[in-house]
């Protein structure tokens, strides 16, 4: 495309948007709400956010297509968004990103969950240390998330120590829960020290079983205290994953499901899939209360890739495609707004840097949105109901995946194997 015409087509998405937000943001300006008034409100929406479009995250994403991105996910309902560290640029850019739509729209809304990354001595290297954090660039991690925070507090309403920083498998870089504990204690303090806003809530996000509600390897008296120390448990829960690692619940019984179609099969295994992830729950809470604790749990990630060549693809489970992630996404969110918990679903957008190598592996396609800003079908009554008119991403609307044809996106819907 030339130049003047990207120009002119930039121009007029601009335009547009600004056009949507006058007609759309309620007139009326909004104070700041805190994370108690917003977890498990489900007028507030809440969604994990990377708004990375390269295959490498040495390219940041600019100020312009960050805006673009929450002014999609704004139109949806989406008003909580969640991050994963504060050593880039992104997070910084967000927040300025957000304070800046504030600051021109009356009445605009969206917070954050600030996530800052924690990590072992000598992650992500052949020989990590479990046993040691890496106190350097831990520390800077958490002075960065505190800065951010303080200014910032009319945004950011939870800060996140770690991303799924205590559970096992995470082979490369987890820690033990004391090192967890260390900095929550730390960021507590500073709110009663009146460094940091008293509203603001400290957790940390990670697997359902790290929280305890897994292998009892991981009851330590360190986690106990964790949980009393934290102002709630954002835990996650992956279903998708389990279709391979823990595949009996996924696997039918062919005399049971010898009078259904596929679609019928595939349905009944996504509601499964949804009860799967309930159950995940009631295990974390259970172990939360035997603790003699009563604090809320929110689910700080749950999602459904759509595209697999691996374990998840048509030589595996076959749980990647369009279809079942919109099931799984309608029964998650159903789910958490009848109890009353908020769901941080993962992700918004597809990332292309997570599996470099693999341009189809499944970690790159957890998007409801494809890069290139399409809506998969999770979106597409969105799309015919025109909540996105006006919007776009990469200088384009947002238009349906499979060019809105049905029959050709069943066509790769395979239903899950049958249990031998």
């Amino acid at each position: 495309m030339k130049k003047g015409l990207k120009l002119i087509v930039a121009l007029f998405f601009v335009v547009t948007a600004l056009g949507y937000l006058q007609f759309q943001v309620p007139v009326n300006s909004t104070s700041s709400k805190s994370a108690a008034e917003l977890l498990g409100n489900p007028e507030y929406m809440a969604i994990s956010y990377g708004g990375y479009r390269a295959k490498t995250r040495d390219i940041q994403p600019t100020l312009t297509e960050i805006k673009e991105d929450i002014l999609l996910l704004h139109a949806m309902g989406f008003r909580f968004l969640r991050t994963y560290n504060v050593h880039l640029p992104f997070a910084e850019n967000m927040l300025r990103a957000i304070s800046e739509l504030k600051a021109e729209h009356k009445g605009f809304e969206m917070y954050v969950m600030l996530g800052v990354w924690i990590n072992c001595q000598g992650a992500w290297t052949p020989s990590p240390n479990h046993e040691v954090e890496d106190l350097e660039v831990n520390t800077r991690e958490i002075n960065e998330a505190v800065r951010l925070a303080q200014n910032y507090a009319d945004i950011v309403k939870v800060v996140a120590v770690g991303n799924e920083a205590m559970v096992h498998w995470a082979q490369t870089y987890f820690v033990r829960p004391a090192v967890i504990l260390k900095w929550v204690n730390y960021l507590q303090d500073l709110k009663v020290n009146g460094e940091l806003d008293p509203d603001l809530w400290i957790t940390s996000s990670d697997n359902f079983a790290a929280w305890g509600g897994g292998d009892a390897i991981y009851h330590q008296p360190d986690l106990e205290r964790l949980i009393k120390a934290v102002d709630y448990i954002s835990m996650h829960t992956y279903p998708f994953h389990e279709t391979h690692y823990q595949s009996h619940y996924w696997q039918q019984d062919p005399e049971e499901v010898a009078e259904l179609g596929e679609i019928e099969q595939v349905k009944e295994a996504m509601q499964r899939a949804a009860d799967y992830a309930k159950s995940e729950y009631y295990k974390v809470k259970n172990y939360m209360e035997s603790l003699g604790v009563q604090k809320p749990i929110h689910i700080g990630e749950t999602g459904w890739a759509t595209t697999s060549d691996g374990f998840y693809g048509p030589e595996g489970s076959n749980a990647a495609d369009q279809y079942k992630q919109a099931k799984y996404f309608k029964a998650t969110l159903d789910w958490t707004a009848e109890v009353g918990i908020s769901c941080f679903f993962f992700e918004a957008f597809d990332e292309k840097w997570k599996d470099q190598g693999n341009p189809i592996g499944s970690e790159n396609h957890f998007g409801l949105f494809t890069v290139d800003g399409k809506g998969k079908y999770a979106l597409w009554d969105y799309i015919d109901q025109g909540v996105f008119d006006g919007l776009g991403r990469a200088e384009s609307p947002v238009e349906k995946t499979f060019q809105g044809n049905l029959n050709h996106l069943l066509e790769k819907v395979k239903s899950p194997p049958m249990a031998e």
